[in-house]
């Protein structure tokens, strides 16, 4: 096994009466991580909210009820715990009522837990997201020299647990990912009537990726109105699927204020949804690939490493960027990814004069290890 960074912080959390909850995409290893955690623990009760018993457990629950289901065990998990309708409700009453006993919760699609949870759990929970594995802990795994050999490998089929550690067969267990995650479980989940939509909305922002996105096109393109061109997004996003970074603005007119760029959280992905896999030497799309991988792998490692920046990209109306900037205790740390080491590179003047507390650095192939280990 593969050994998770968040795995250390999840125990170092074990002691204490809040809940923790871990969110992230399906099939990204949050369960396994857990088996670990409790391997050979008698006092541990499972749930598994995608079974309809254990959901009908949670109905008109009470602390009576509660305490005859988790009986003498001393941690519970609820594995995809949004399933469960009102499930910070009953989070709420097993940390209030049940105090000595320790609730773990996973949730595959981040926005129904967090929405359900926010205001019951306020103060009461620890939060940590699991992505598809990260740079840092393949290096761990593999060794640093071994996994830079497989970069041009990583930015075509990403890294998922399961496409890891399927050498030969990335392509089919993408697409099992695609089909039976982002496609059927947020549809059906969501009760989202046009399909279509959604899948082409998906393919769209795929060839987008590290370009300013527009809402106001991406409706022309799928015949949808900007409201539910963002609420869509807002769904990919909230179930773990993309990202936003949105424009960074401070001093000059010509900024661009509302603009954001979408990333996918895993290149794997990203490429099954256009059906291209293609080696890196042989694609249009090398810059994309190289970008969206650092831009995820960053998030990764700022996450994992409980790193609190600000990120953004930089952009005026006459064309000027900065691909990505991290905001940190007052200071801009601003990067500009280049997948050809060959190809110079000039940061803009106009933001080096505006901004004179800054950064400056270029990732390329031959330095991106120390973009992404902290």
């Amino acid at each position: 096994m593969i050994p998770r960074k968040i795995e250390a912080l999840i125990r170092a959390r074990l002691s204490d009466q809040k809940a923790i909850i871990i969110y992230g995409a399906r099939q990204t290893g949050k369960t396994t991580v857990l088996k670990k955690i409790f391997k050979n623990r008698e006092d541990v009760l499972w749930l598994n909210a995608d079974e309809p018993t254990v959901r009908a457990l949670f109905e008109n629950i009470s602390s009576s009820r509660l305490n005859a289901v988790i009986g003498q065990k001393k941690t519970v998990v609820i594995d995809e715990a949004q399933r469960i309708k009102d499930i910070g409700v009953c989070m709420k009453l097993i940390t209030d009522e049940l105090p000595e006993k320790k609730l773990i919760a996973t949730g595959s699609s981040s926005f129904e837990l967090a929405n359900d949870i926010k205001e019951p759990l306020t103060g009461r929970k620890w939060e940590y997201g699991l992505f598809p594995l990260s740079f840092e802990e393949l290096v761990s795994h593999n060794g640093l020299l071994q996994e830079e050999a497989m970069l041009p490998h990583r930015l075509v089929y990403g890294s998922y647990p399961d496409v890891v550690m399927n050498p030969g067969n990335e392509k089919e267990v993408l697409r099992q990912l695609t089909d039976s995650y982002l496609y059927k479980d947020i549809l059906l989940w969501q009760n989202i009537k046009k399909a279509d939509k959604l899948i082409h909305l998906l393919q769209a922002l795929a060839f987008q990726v590290g370009s300013e996105v527009s809402y106001n096109e991406l409706g022309k393109l799928l015949s949808l109105d900007n409201q539910t061109v963002e609420k869509y997004i807002q769904l990919l996003e909230q179930s773990c699927v993309i990202f936003r970074i949105n424009a960074f603005s401070r001093n000059l007119r010509k900024e661009l204020r509302r603009g954001r760029k979408i990333y996918f959280y895993d290149n794997g992905i990203r490429n099954a949804l256009i059906a291209n896999f293609n080696p890196i030497n042989l694609r249009q799309d090398s810059g994309l690939l190289w970008e969206n991988f650092l831009v995820s792998e960053r998030l990764k490692t700022l996450e994992y490493s409980r790193i609190w920046a600000n990120r953004y990209f930089w952009r005026t109306q006459d064309q000027q960027e900065i691909d990505y900037i991290e905001e940190r205790d007052g200071v801009l740390y601003a990067f500009e990814f280049k997948w050809n080491p060959k190809k110079q590179v000039k940061f803009s003047k106009t933001f080096t004069n505006a901004y004179p507390d800054h950064q400056l650095q270029t990732i390329y192939p031959g330095n991106y290890s120390e973009f992404l280990i902290h």
